[in-house]
């Protein structure tokens, strides 16, 4: 099983996700309190469930889905694996491997992804 959790917001618009059986374990809107630029207050947070073996082609979908401006990226996770997908970019390492996490942090701060939301889980 994977689980992460994908900000509506982030998608770009036209983008579509198809073929990945993905389960909505739950839907939040929040208003955050400081927001990146050229990201709106208001947020749609949709946390997810799949198969674990669809995690590669989800992040490589995911990766052509999300806004290229704004700082987004989401993240998954398996058992063994995180996964950080930004815009036309994927990280994957060891979940808990402390250069694989800091390689995609130093990739979010270089796309605009604000300090306090390079937060996932290891």
């Amino acid at each position: 099983m994977l689980e992460g959790v994908l900000i509506a917001e982030s998608l770009r618009a036209g983008a579509q996700l198809t073929g990945i059986p993905l389960r909505i374990t739950k839907l939040t809107r929040v208003e955050m309190t400081d927001p990146g630029q050229d990201q709106p207050r208001i947020w749609t947070l949709l946390d997810f469930a799949a198969d674990a073996l669809e995690a590669e082609r989800l992040a490589d979908q995911l990766a052509s889905c999300l806004s290229s401006t704004g700082g987004w990226y989401t993240d998954f996770h398996t058992s063994r694996e995180t996964f950080v997908v930004f815009a036309d970019k994927v990280f994957r390492y060891a979940r808990g491997q402390a250069e694989g996490r800091r390689e995609a942090q130093d990739y979010g701060r270089s796309v605009g992804v604000p300090e306090q939301q390079l937060d996932w889980h290891a």
